[in-house]
């Protein structure tokens, strides 16, 4: 072959970026903008640096949006498909990235603390019932000097109690430390539940909420969902 022939050969095998493989796991999520559980497991894949693809159920899917509504008997998107595993609880999905991936720092690494954060989140993961009926995840919505109902506020009073103690305990900026993990994963849907509903808070709170608004993750899905064409009348509260 001649040089020159040679040289261009070279250049355009050089020049050709071989196509980035496939992701080797799953999440299957609703909506971006009414579904607190999806975020929560998208934010966990995420923190945990796994590599992964989307898959969004169409809004008019019936399950999905019994769930939604809190009418499902239980929460089964999100859901994660990973070799063979299909997780679909949150808190399960945070424990199997854990696993997957223990130098990410979803939960922290001393032991009492891991227990401690474990609590946390298994408390947030199954409780709070009149908070996510009476304070619906909408980011689209902002609704100020709104009167929170009776029955919502020993959640909101608990949840604030919860970040205090742990801001304290472990010096912020994150609930257990300097970086962001499980259990703020748990509970960045309520942040963001916070400020559409205009709760009072105290100072740690209010800095809390801050930070994590601040988080990429956090930009990334709030602009995703802002571009969402569905709506689901039942959860746009007509204030």
């Amino acid at each position: 072959m001649p040089l020159a022939a040679a040289s261009r050969s070279r250049t355009r095998s050089s020049s050709t970026k071989a196509a980035p493989p496939a992701a080797t796991a799953t999440l299957t999520i609703s909506s971006r903008n009414y579904s607190s559980w999806s975020l929560r497991g998208w934010l966990l894949a995420r923190f945990a640096g796994l590599d992964f693809s989307v898959e969004v159920v169409p809004p008019d899917d019936a399950s999905a949006r019994q769930e939604l509504l809190l009418l499902a008997p239980s929460i089964r998107v999100p859901c994660l498909t990973h070799e063979g595993a299909k997780v679909w609880n949150t808190f399960a999905i945070g424990c199997y990235l854990d696993e997957l991936k223990p130098g990410a720092g979803l939960l922290p690494a001393e032991r009492i603390a891991r227990a401690h954060c474990r609590s946390v989140c298994g408390e947030m993961n199954s409780g709070f019932a009149n908070l996510r009926s009476s304070l619906p995840m909408n980011l689209k919505a902002r609704h100020p000097g709104h009167k929170i109902w009776a029955g919502a506020q020993p959640d909101i009073d608990r949840i604030v109690e919860i970040w205090t103690d742990c801001l304290a305990t472990y010096g912020g900026p994150y609930l257990f430390g300097p970086m962001p993990g499980m259990a703020d994963a748990m509970f960045a849907p309520v942040v963001t539940r916070f400020l559409t509903y205009d709760v009072r808070l105290n100072k740690p709170a209010i800095l809390y909420c801050q930070t994590i608004m601040a988080l990429p993750e956090m930009k990334e899905w709030i602009a995703a969902a802002k571009q969402e064409p569905d709506e689901i009348e039942d959860l746009d509260m007509d204030f």
